[in-house]
């Protein structure tokens, strides 16, 4: 016994720091490899060749006009003349779709499913145990989803809204159960006893005190929901008909008609894009809940 113990203890961490660095390189290098190739010209053998080139670049975040015009050279004539349509190809790229498309699905949840939280960790009351089910259980998969919103709502299902409207609905649970989790670690009824004793109002209680306490999970669960929404295919797919494409459906018509390196930019932004809004909400998760009354 002594022998394995002092094995362990000489060799354990070793052993548990060499299998975690293993696996980090295993995860890291596809997605290093993905981002370095999406600015080389081709790839034709073992590694990518010619760099460096924003071509793929241009084409993912929908500046190919701004492209064209300068001959995918840094002309600043050629930009400044097309910098009057810059703004509506940032609105027409999948990119810039997906994230604002996404964050109103987060936004939707967060005003729904913060009080479903609350309301399910703080009180008892008749039904509360379906209630609870019902809310951390997804309502449908999104193909089924999308096919129920394009019986039912014909007019809605193809448009903007209702992409949100679907994107929050799939995604609520992650919502309901991230903050659900901050709400049963508190002890909410002392506390809103202690700031109504001091003069709080119940709303201001909420929004002041019992809010800010459970920013960690309204934290994760926003990135969650906003990252799994703007991956989110089956329900794109089924309900989008024509104008701007999600992100997941851009990735798709990449992948299926065009060259890897075009796929490997747009893989890139999106995994910087998912990268900068995680910095951003966790930054606004530690700075931006406040408790002042």
């Amino acid at each position: 016994m002594s022998g394995n113990a002092s094995l362990s203890a000489k060799y354990g961490r070793t052993l548990v720091t060499g299998v975690l660095a293993v696996t980090v390189l295993f995860l890291l290098v596809p997605v290093v490899v993905t981002f370095v190739a999406s600015f080389a010209r081709s790839w034709t053998g073992p590694l990518p060749s010619g760099f460096v080139t924003l071509e793929h670049w241009r084409y993912v975040l929908g500046f190919q006009q701004v492209s064209d015009a300068a001959n995918y050279s840094l002309n600043l004539d050629a930009v400044i003349r097309a910098f009057p349509n810059v703004g509506a190809m940032v609105r027409a790229s999948p990119l810039f779709a997906s994230l604002v498309l996404a964050l109103g699905g987060v936004a939707v949840n967060l005003v729904a499913g913060v009080p479903i939280a609350y309301a399910v960790a703080r009180y008892e009351f008749p039904g509360r145990e379906w209630v609870n089910a019902f809310a951390v259980l997804p309502l449908a998969p999104g193909i089924v989803l999308g096919v129920a919103f394009l019986r039912a709502y014909p007019d809605l299902a193809a448009t903007n809204l209702g992409l949100v409207v679907g994107y929050s609905l799939l995604k609520a649970p992650y919502m309901v159960m991230a903050v659900q989790s901050s709400f049963e670690s508190m002890d909410l009824r002392q506390m809103e006893e202690s700031a109504r004793s001091l003069g709080a109002s119940w709303p201001r209680t909420f929004l002041t005190v019992v809010v800010p306490n459970a920013r960690t999970g309204i934290v994760s669960g926003s990135i969650i929901c906003w990252t799994l929404a703007a991956a989110e295919f089956n329900f794109s797919y089924v309900v989008v008909s024509g104008g701007n494409r999600p992100l997941s459906l851009f990735l798709k018509a990449n992948i299926s008609n065009s060259s890897f390196l075009t796929t490997a930019a747009a893989v890139s932004a999106f995994f910087l894009l998912v990268a900068g809004i995680t910095g951003l909400l966790q930054v606004v998760g530690t700075r931006g809940f406040s408790a002042r009354t």
